[in-house]
């Protein structure tokens, strides 16, 4: 099966010798301070000074969604937490960035290569909730907190049609915020993302792995992006070693699906696009999505299952075709609603 690839810009002065460092100097990798980021970034470049031979240094920038203490849907959402980092790429201030992919904006700067999507980790979210409970043990009126829209209309909904009551709660901060919300008896339950606590080799605090089929994730969910510039034709090929087909063709429909719903983080979208598989031979990718209001009264679910995408406009196509399918169901009239 051929890679599916994002469109590049021209590489003109690919080959061109002046400006690039020595080959053996140390690669400079831009990742976020947090401790998540940088576990995630110090993974990443294990990786590739295996597949490069030369040494990677991580170079800590500080982006305005790690500094703002405002709620993600009000600061402009996903691209918060990747501005900074992309701007140090343009200014060569680092040679190649790591970012979460549910972070990135789903437009793809010219300038940019989304060089490699890695192998992804677990995409589900997860409940780390008081005495080891699981969500369907959760008391009457138990608070869950969360900084999604996305998880607080699907939890909602869930609870509503299982006779259950909750409050959802907006929360930010680090994991260990968080998770710290439910140690001080604050909340009941906090909502995170499986593949960020096994980064951070943190698993054994997750009282219940939320089935894709009560919570779908964020389009990208525990997926990597490595960006890097695009007329640096070198770097491009080294990284794209690190490219998981099949995790890029998935996030790839993901994420025009989202684009297709014209959503940002602040509009409760979850996506995923899995692979299905007859024995060991895999026959077709299915990609669900879901758009809903936060208090779980409306949520349009869909899904459609096709032959796997051998290319990044077939991958495309996957999720403009459910996305057009969600908004002829009333999706759009749902895309308004904003988490307070």
């Amino acid at each position: 099966m051929s890679e599916p690839r994002e469109p590049r810009a021209p590489q003109g002065q690919a080959g061109a010798p002046q400006g690039r460092p020595d080959e053996k100097a140390a690669l400079r990798l831009g990742t976020r301070r947090s401790k998540l980021a940088m576990a995630q970034s110090g993974l990443v470049a294990q990786a590739v000074s295996q597949v490069t031979g030369r040494p990677v240094e991580l170079v800590e920038i500080t982006t305005y969604g790690d500094t703002s203490r405002e709620h993600l849907a009000q600061i402009g959402g996903t691209g918060v937490f990747v501005t900074a980092l992309r701007e140090a790429l343009l200014l060569g201030e680092i040679d190649f960035a790591v970012h979460s992919l549910k972070d990135l904006p789903t437009g793809q700067p010219d300038e940019l290569a989304l060089a490699a999507v890695p192998l992804r980790e677990d995409p589900r979210d997860v409940l780390v909730a008081r005495d080891g409970l699981r969500f369907e043990e959760l008391p009457d009126g138990a608070r869950v907190g969360t900084g999604s829209p996305r998880r607080m209309a699907q939890l909602n909904a869930y609870a509503r049609n299982h006779g259950m009551t909750i409050e959802t709660v907006p929360i930010r901060g680090n994991v260990d915020t968080r998770i710290g919300y439910v140690r001080s008896g604050e909340l009941d339950a906090v909502v995170l993302a499986a593949a960020g606590l096994g980064r951070l080799g943190r698993t054994g605090d997750v009282t219940d792995f939320l089935s894709v089929d009560i919570v779908l994730p964020a389009p990208g969910q525990g997926a990597l992006a490595i960006e890097c510039a695009a007329d640096n034709a070198d770097l491009v090929a080294a990284l794209g070693e690190l490219d998981d087909p099949f995790t890029r063709a998935a996030v790839t429909a993901e994420r025009s699906l989202l684009a297709a719903l014209e959503a940002g983080c602040s509009a409760p979208v979850g996506a995923l696009a899995d692979l299905l598989a007859d024995g060991q031979i895999v026959k077709e990718m299915r990609l669900r999505g879901v758009v809903g209001t936060t208090d779980g009264t409306t949520l349009v679910q869909l899904s459609t299952t096709g032959p796997v995408p051998e290319t990044h406009d077939q991958a495309m196509a996957l999720g403009r075709e459910l996305a057009a399918e969600m908004l002829a169901k009333g999706a759009a009239g749902l895309m308004g609603e904003r988490a307070h």
